[in-house]
């Protein structure tokens, strides 16, 4: 039997050592190494200084043309001698104008000359009859030694400062990960002074959940029981859902239930454009972790980090997401399940993971998040209105019953912009009205101030009223819930439908009475206008999507079978799933569907001409119709299929 591995040497050491022989000792602070560090930093700033020198002397290498004393008595003589200066026989001087070299290499004002010992011809004289005045300074002026020393040790002291500061910032962090951006070790999530930790009494709307992470939260406050039972809990827990679900907010709740720390990154945080880096930031974010244990980690946007590996060439940014990635499994299977670390994940596009880190022993958990049904939507309504005046008309539950589909975030928006609006008109509370308004502004865009032409708005009231009465007709449809022909967003007018309760599967024949009323605008245009306009774009990009989704992944076509030709993601690269002959019959079958449904609207409007121009009619007059008045106009009783929640 071999000996186990030794424990490592130290907390931040990554690995384990056997069979290895001992370290050196390690010199003291202040040892030889440290000295000759400094003897190496003397030496640079004598070499340092010795060639800034020279070049300053080089620089200040008088540029001055020597002149013949001849000359310089023709000058004075001449009386172009403006001053000069004499130190023994050594004369400089500046001429009043510019002369021409003696030596025929351009031209000159300030020169120097010597003074011939023999000379005997009353220079003096000379200079007083014609004003030249002698001065006690050099014309010249050359730095002094003191200055000359100052500007050669400048680059000296820039360079030490330099690497002072590296050496501080390498210090701080770990490696290059610290002279790249961590100025120190990783914390906690602070709260403001007087801000309470989020808990499960914040969440509402995804009880189911919040059953799955109480089990987490037990783990971290009750360790003990776990042990004692050989139970481990799991290492990892990743959180799966569409964006807006509250998936950030979950991971808070469970640290603040459990009253643990709570360290939270986004995946992008890791990155950087030198390789290493993001590893270095990882080993540093879960030794502060263990330090800290029992802790949690939350990862956010893990899919930025976290999609299958060799994809492609591991090159620049490849590489470096794929090192940040190892070191992340590598850390999490260091978890022993003794050290108290929980790893929370969230991502929106779980399929696109790499399998090793949803393997059990790393995100042992998988659990979903999916949007609010009908009464969680009225309770996380509720959380997001505490801080916020209600009027006494206002319904919850009936907003609650209009807004399905809407996740957390987005019904927390809908509060929020309708505090806004009841801000903007003056009012101290807020009305239901205010609610009704902020959601459609919400779900059918802000109105635009634009003036339609005549013709421009009954094509358009018609356009909408053939929605609108398809949907009232249809079976099984939608009910309709507002229409208007003010321009809201990009469209010129809008039809809101939405259903009594929550729908999770859909039948063909509910699925074809949507294509119908998505046709109804432009079969309500072709039977009153015999035209075609562009006003139809958003409808039909609907109606594809549908018909593509019912032939090729929902089995609804007998000439396709019953077998899913194109996976979800196949909508952005058409024809790589299935084979040409198969897309063939595809493309058939949603021409037959679509075709079949456009014949209908067109049926079904003539034959109900009168309720069409009623309606139509009646938006030109008011522009917005609610649903109630909608019914009453067309004619159409409202059959009501309310399931309670």
């Amino acid at each position: 039997m071999t000996n186990p591995a030794p424990p490592r040497k130290s907390p931040d050491q990554p690995w384990r050592t056997e069979g290895t022989p001992e370290e050196p000792p390690k010199p003291p602070p202040g040892g030889g190494r440290l000295r000759g560090g400094w003897w190496r930093l003397v030496l640079t700033a004598l070499v340092v200084f010795l060639l800034a020198n020279l070049v300053l002397s080089l620089m200040d290498e008088e540029t001055e043309p020597t002149i013949s004393y001849t000359e310089f008595s023709k000058q004075v003589d001449a009386g172009n001698v403006s001053k000069i200066y004499a130190k023994g026989d050594a004369i400089q001087g500046q001429l009043k104008k510019e002369q021409k070299n003696p030596d025929g290499d351009g031209s000159y004002t300030k020169f120097k000359t010597e003074r011939p010992t023999f000379a005997d011809d009353g220079l003096w004289a000379d200079l007083s009859k014609h004003n030249v005045t002698v001065t006690a300074e050099p014309v010249v002026q050359h730095r002094s030694f003191l200055a000359n020393l100052l500007i050669s040790l400048a680059p000296m002291l820039l360079l030490i400062a330099v690497w002072v500061f590296i050496a501080r910032r390498m210090r701080a962090g770990l490696g290059a990960g610290g002279m790249l951006g961590r100025k120190a070790p990783p914390r906690p999530v602070e709260l403001e002074p007087g801000e309470k930790r989020t808990t499960f009494a914040d969440v509402a709307g995804i009880d189911e959940v919040e059953g799955e992470l109480n089990d987490v939260v037990d783990f971290l406050e009750n360790p003990d029981a776990y042990r004692r039972m050989g139970a481990k809990m799991p290492r990892g827990v990743l959180l799966a859902g569409p964006p807006g679900t509250g998936k950030t907010l979950l991971a808070r709740a469970v640290a603040g239930e459990a009253g643990v720390p709570f360290f939270s990154a986004s995946a992008s945080e890791f990155i950087e454009m030198i390789v290493g880096v993001g590893a270095s930031r990882v080993r540093e974010l879960f030794a502060e972790a263990r330090k800290t244990a029992p802790s949690i980690i939350f990862i956010d946007e893990i899919d930025t980090i976290g999609r299958a590996r060799g994809g492609g060439a591991s090159m620049g940014g490849h590489d470096e997401r794929e090192q940040t990635l190892n070191q992340i499994l590598t850390e999490m299977d260091g978890f022993s399940g003794s050290e108290g670390v929980i790893v929370i994940a969230a991502t929106n596009r779980a399929d696109i993971l790499d399998p090793a880190l949803t393997r059990p022993g790393r995100f042992d958990r998988v659990v979903q998040v999916s949007p609010p049904d009908r009464g969680g939507r009225e309770a996380i309504l509720k959380i997001h209105t505490r801080q916020i005046p209600l009027a006494g008309d206002v319904d919850l539950a009936q907003l609650a019953k209009t807004t399905p589909g809407m996740t957390g975030a987005e019904l927390a928006n809908l509060a929020n912009e309708a505090a806004l609006l009841a801000v903007k008109r003056g009012q101290d509370e807020v009305a239901q009205a205010d609610l009704s308004d902020a959601l459609e502004k919400v779900q059918l865009g802000a109105e635009r101030a634009l003036v339609m032409p005549l013709e421009e708005r009954r094509r358009t009231a018609y356009h909408e009223s053939g929605h609108a009465l398809l949907g009232m007709l249809q079976p099984g449809a939608d009910p309709v819930r507002k229409i208007t022909i003010v321009p809201r967003g990009r469209a010129l007018g809008v039809t809101l439908s939405t259903p009594d309760a929550d729908k999770y599967a859909y039948t063909e024949e509910y699925l074809r009475g949507r294509i119908i009323g998505a046709l109804g605008g432009m079969a309500a245009e072709h039977v009153v206008f015999g035209v075609v306009t562009t006003g139809a774009e958003n409808d039909l990009e609907q109606v594809t999507n549908i018909a593509r989704g019912m032939v090729a992944r929902w089995g609804m076509s007998e000439r396709v079978g019953r077998l899913s030709a194109l996976p979800n993601d196949a909508q952005q690269a058409y024809g790589l799933a299935a084979a040409p002959q198969t897309l063939d019959v595809i493309d058939g079958e949603m021409r037959r569907i679509v075709d079949d449904c456009y014949e209908e609207a067109c049926r079904k409007l003539t034959d109900h001409r009168g309720q069409l121009d009623a309606l139509a009619e009646a938006l030109l007059e008011r522009e917005t119709l609610e649903e109630a008045d909608a019914y009453r106009i067309a004619g159409v009783t409202r059959l009501t299929k309310d399931i309670e929640a």
